[in-house]
């Protein structure tokens, strides 16, 4: 049995910021504070998806809606929790709420350097579509845009 078999997935709750926070300073070279992760739950703009098990939360993922775009903010996994199917349930999770919500597609960034990170995105339907230069620092690097069509002639 895999992990994700074990994870519920809730959306966010003020309880999980805490451990929100540090899976950020585990992941990110530029990690979101505590108060941007409580901004995030109180901004009507924002969705957030948390997969945790047994109180521990796992990993997340998150989506700033605009017109009829999922930007993805974060998707975040705790170290000990990556490659067992938590990226992935979220990842479907947060598709599910954008087909259902009726957005036309979903977006992303990725660090250039990030391949594990492009071909989990690649696997999971996006497509690279642009590039940011000089989107990213510590290191500075660029971002590679990421689309995922959830409506035929979505970009069109």
């Amino acid at each position: 049995m895999t992990l994700k078999n074990k994870m519920t997935v809730t959306g966010l709750l003020a309880e999980h910021i805490g451990q929100m926070e540090e899976i950020e300073r585990m992941c990110f070279s530029q990690p979101w504070s505590r108060q941007v992760l409580e901004d995030e739950l109180a901004n009507p703009l924002s969705r957030y998806f948390v997969g945790s098990s047994g109180g521990r939360v796992m990993g997340y993922v998150g989506t700033r809606l605009v017109l009829d775009e999922c930007y993805i903010t974060n998707v975040a996994v705790r170290p000990e929790y990556r490659r067992q199917g938590v990226a992935t349930a979220l990842l479907r999770e947060l598709e599910e709420f954008a087909r259902r919500g009726g957005f036309a597609f979903m977006t992303l960034e990725v660090r250039e350097s990030n391949a594990g990170a492009r071909a989990f995105y690649s696997q999971n339907g996006f497509a690279e579509f642009g590039r940011r230069r000089g989107y990213y620092s510590l290191p500075d690097e660029d971002a590679i845009l990421m689309t995922k069509e959830l409506k035929e002639d979505a970009l069109c």
